[in-house]
């Protein structure tokens, strides 16, 4: 079982907040520059007496179209939730999983990213990628619907999961770079932070409503059958995908060099963007060592705490609230104190809280109190960060790079996992537990240095796509 990793690239409304929460300040790629400029450009139109206004944009809540894609996707993030509890307790608690075995299957679960991820985002960039995300979402289900029929013939073991992880996640590296750079080609430019704004929401509405229903469906059905859930909501993913209609034009021929030159092309936009390059550093290295914690935490939750499943999953559903309310309060954090200083704000906040989980581990008296508040504080800190980096990213990228930008970051800040993952396994089977989780929040801690010892507090407002190159090292 894995926090939510700061996930570097992907990030994610409820009809009450949506609207004037995400237009403010905040979500990945909406504005063409920063906010500040945006309400200055707005000020030149009036000022032009001779350029005729504007019609408002219509809201998404009206776009049918959109709204497709969006309910597909709120329901598979709810079915996702449901697996990555019930995979780590069907391996601890079924199938008996030892330090080691439990670390190979978190590796299993990332490894595409490390393995497929850079060739996926070339490959992406000269697809439709709603038609790659129809073809993942129907693999994905068709793997996981294998455990069950395994299980319930009596031949499940530990490497059948193994085998099944690395399917789906191989599957995943392709859902989740098409759809970090799907959204451009559904809504109009001024829309797609709103668009973002939802898409995130969502999915922090699933991490709370989603481990809590996870942890009494797997009580109730068993692990096993409860996968039987996933799948069926990967299906309707795949169904919402296949009415909803996108502006994407494939690549021409003539456009597509050689694979590894698309792939260098890829790597040397991210790691020659001066700030960019600092926030996958950080993002990259908190992913390695919250990795290496989270890996063993359901076998000492469920094996040395003696913590039920339902348990497991309220712990990280109220966990998850933090991450709402950090949707929530993005865009008047960014207005407080701008999007450029939310960056090393909000990297301190999630790197320092990651002391708790060892705490929680050596005063098991008050481990679930602590562990609440770590991931509470942990989420709403991660939301900041990827909601204002995110932003940052689509707005600087050009559209012919999005998916191997997205692919490239994902290289680096999830292809750590799998050794993380594997890394935690030896040494929780060599010191243990708890020592392994003391080494992964120390280097938590040590991650944020890289943009809090950085031009960030310097500035208020990200730099856009023509003066970001060229900004600060």
């Amino acid at each position: 079982m894995s926090q939510s990793p700061l996930p570097g690239d992907a990030v994610e409304d409820t009809p009450g907040v949506a609207d004037d929460l995400i237009a403010e300040a905040r979500a990945e790629a909406s504005l063409p520059s920063s906010a500040a400029r945006a309400d200055a450009a707005a000020d030149a139109d009036v000022a032009d007496a001779a350029a005729p206004a504007s019609p408002p944009e219509r809201s998404l809540w009206r776009d049918g179209n959109f709204l497709t894609m969006w309910s597909g996707q709120a329901l598979s993030q709810f079915g996702a939730q449901i697996a990555e509890l019930a995979i780590p307790v069907l391996a601890v608690l079924l199938l008996n999983a030892t330090e080691f075995q439990v670390g190979v299957l978190s590796a299993a679960q990332v490894a595409a990213f490390l393995l497929v991820g850079l060739p996926a985002g070339a490959w992406i960039d000269r697809m439709r990628k709603r038609h790659v995300m129809i073809a993942a979402d129907i693999v994905r289900a068709a793997a996981l619907a294998l455990v069950p029929l395994l299980w319930m013939t009596g031949v499940l073991q530990i490497w059948h999961l193994v085998a099944i992880a690395a399917v789906v996640g191989i599957a995943t590296v392709f859902f989740d770079v098409s759809y970090q750079s799907i959204v451009p080609s559904l809504v109009k430019p001024a829309q797609i932070a709103e668009a973002n704004g939802k898409l995130e929401s969502t999915y922090q509405l699933a991490n709370i409503a989603g481990p809590g229903f996870a942890g009494w469906l797997v009580g109730v059905i068993t692990a096993p059958l409860a996968l039987l859930a996933t799948a069926g909501t990967y299906l309707v993913s795949a169904v919402a995908l296949a009415f909803t209609r996108d502006q994407e034009q494939p690549r021409a021929h003539d456009d597509r060099a050689p694979i590894l030159r698309e792939i260098w092309e890829g790597l040397h936009f991210v790691f020659t963007e001066r700030l960019l390059r600092r926030i996958v550093g950080t993002t990259g290295v908190s992913n390695f060592f919250s990795t290496m914690s989270f890996t063993l935490l359901p076998i000492f939750l469920l094996r040395e705490l003696g913590f039920s499943p339902a348990s497991l999953g309220l712990i990280f559903s109220l966990g998850a609230i933090g991450g709402l309310l950090g949707a929530m309060a993005t865009p008047r954090i960014v207005k407080a104190i701008g999007e450029a200083r939310a960056i090393p704000v909000s990297a301190l906040g999630f790197s320092v809280v990651a002391l708790l989980l060892p705490v929680a581990a050596v005063v098991p008296a008050v481990a679930f109190p602590l562990l609440v508040a770590q991931s509470f504080v942990a989420s709403f800190t991660v939301l900041l960060y990827n909601i204002t980096q995110v932003t940052f990213r689509q707005r600087i990228t050009p559209p012919r790079l999005l998916g191997r930008m997205n692919a490239s970051v994902r290289f680096v800040v999830w292809g750590v996992m799998p050794i993380a993952a594997l890394l935690a396994g030896a040494l929780g089977t060599w010191l243990g537990v708890v020592p392994t989780m003391w080494i992964g929040a120390a280097g938590q801690l040590l991650s944020a240095a890289f943009v809090v010892f950085a031009p960030f507090w310097t500035m208020r407002e990200l730099p856009d796509v023509h003066t970001s190159a060229a900004s600060v090292d």
